[in-house]
């Protein structure tokens, strides 16, 4: 997964329902761009450089793993959208809304196209205020003053009055946090770790991934199936139960999330078709043993793909000892996993089918997903 930057944008709009576009905005910006961390308060300010109506202004701190170039694109396409006619002169002029980008990371970039920092943001206190109370902690990367110290420093003498009324976050829409414990299931190749990597990212929340990387067993099962199963069934069994033990067992699930990329029950789908019978049968016992306190997810989702998708994911991820996995062998978990679902007496529990969704490409699909859990 792309790692996430942390950007600020101001917005500002002094044009019809001042405050109605400011929302707007926040929300398209949710929808196309990424998370949002934090709103700052809306003040009224003048309009500058320009006889107009006096502006409602806004910060707001977001994370992405979008390009610059991205951005920037999105950010004039939600422009021209809610009614923005940028002048070929490029003087100030009144508008429904203006989104500047601030900063993005640390980066600082000169194109024809964008300047970050942006290049006026010091000599706007509409900017430096909000971005105080967001963030006071923000260097500029090229002056290495922190926001405190530019707002203390610029010449905009500007009077900023707060508003009463605050914007609404639209992640608060999607309140994953609503649940303690969420394990994310789902086939070879489903895209479980991803999705629960992003989720934990965009909430915060206490991430636990299955270690199957080091797991010495693993590519040797792929080669000799009959001859490896049980030592690797049994390996993953005591990692699992360790992981979960000292991951969960020790956090408090009143106060925070928890998001894992498997769920221990896991373990006896997969052993039930990879063990012959007596050997699954001592399994089960010894599972049933390590297993019984632990804490349950509140909520368990299954990510169904179908089986082309899964061997084209699998393809595409590029690991040696999966190469060789077989479209039965999926068919066989998959029908293991729904088994299982179905023998459960659980409101909790959700099948999503991803088949063709692209999460990590589209985040409208990654928001469908989002709606799909909490609803």
């Amino acid at each position: 997964m792309k790692p996430l930057s942390n950007i600020y944008l101001s917005l500002g709009s002094n044009m019809g329902n001042r405050f109605e576009n400011l929302q707007k905005a926040v929300d398209n910006l949710f929808e196309k761009i990424g998370s949002i961390v934090k709103i700052s308060p809306v003040y009224e300010t003048p309009a500058m450089g320009f006889e107009g109506d006096p502006f409602l202004n806004c910060v707001v701190w977001m994370q992405t793993d979008l390009k610059p170039s991205k951005i920037l694109k999105i950010v004039l396409g939600i422009e021209k959208t809610m009614g923005r006619k940028r002048n070929v002169f490029e003087t100030y002029t009144s508008r429904p809304i203006d989104i500047d980008i601030i900063f993005i990371a640390d980066l600082i970039i000169e194109t024809e196209k964008l300047t970050v920092p942006h290049s006026e943001m010091e000599k706007r206190k509409f900017v430096l205020q909000p971005l105080a109370e967001l963030n006071s902690h923000l260097i500029h990367p090229i002056s290495q003053k922190n926001i405190i110290k530019l707002l203390a420093e610029t010449e905009d003498k500007s009077v900023l009055e707060k508003q009463s009324k605050w914007l609404s976050n639209p992640m608060k829409d999607y309140n994953i946090s609503q649940y303690n414990y969420i394990a994310i299931e789902g086939n070879i190749g489903a895209g479980k770790t991803s999705l629960a990597t992003k989720i934990a990212n965009d909430y915060n929340a206490k991430l636990i991934l299955e270690r199957f990387k080091d797991n010495p067993f693993l590519p040797k099962f792929y080669e000799d199936a009959a001859r490896y199963a049980f030592p690797l069934e049994m390996s993953f069994l005591a990692d699992r139960y360790q992981q979960l033990v000292d991951d969960i067992t020790q956090f408090d699930l009143f106060k925070e999330s928890v998001i894992a990329d498997y769920d221990v029950n896991k373990s006896l789908i997969f052993a039930s078709i990879t063990l012959p019978e007596e050997e699954y049968a001592l399994y089960k016992k010894l599972f049933q043993v390590m297993h019984k306190d632990l804490p349950k997810p509140d909520m368990y989702i299954y990510l169904y793909q179908n089986t082309e998708r899964l061997l084209e994911n699998i393809k595409k991820r590029g690991r040696k000892y999966e190469q060789s996995i077989e479209a039965d062998y999926l068919q066989k978990l998959n029908t293991g996993y729904l088994e299982f679902i179905k023998n459960q007496h659980s409101e909790n529990i959700k099948i999503i089918d991803i088949s063709e969704l692209d999460f990590l490409k589209s985040r409208a699909d990654y928001l469908k997903i989002l709606k799909s859990i909490i609803s």
